[in-house]
């Protein structure tokens, strides 16, 4: 019988990727550093397979991150979070990281906010006008 993926270790998961994919480095190499094959660190990044409390902090070692980063936004699961979302549920969407890294190259304040106001105005056409 198949395991059920559970929404926490499935949002876990998705947190590493982001950070993983933030710092530019490949399941490969992630793996290479704490000790597995990238295909454990795809079942780990799609929640198939639930991460050790010490691979965790393997994880979190290598990504130069605390430990709590990589539980970001599962308070919204479990029905605990105060306001509105994590970074952490932004940056899960397709190409948001790339289009953050992109946008942190980018050295004029004033492009910044053009492209701020363009990708606003794709995101929230006017009415009648989609």
């Amino acid at each position: 019988m198949p395991r059920i993926i559970n929404s926490i270790d499935k949002q876990v998961g998705q947190n590493i990727r982001i950070f993983r994919e933030a710092k530019g480095l490949s399941q490969t190499k992630l793996g290479d550093a704490i000790g597995v094959t990238f295909q454990q660190i795809q079942k780990y990044e799609k929640g198939t397979n639930r991460i050790g409390a010490g691979r965790l902090v393997q994880i979190a070692e290598v990504l130069g991150l605390p430990i709590a980063r990589i539980f970001d936004s599962v308070a919204s699961i479990v029905g605990t979070r105060q306001g509105g979302p994590v970074v952490t549920d932004l940056l899960s969407a397709p190409y948001a990281v790339d289009m953050l890294q992109a946008f942190s190259k980018v050295p004029s304040n004033s492009v910044k906010r053009s492209l701020v106001a363009l990708t606003q105005s794709v995101a929230n056409p006017p009415k009648g006008h989609s």
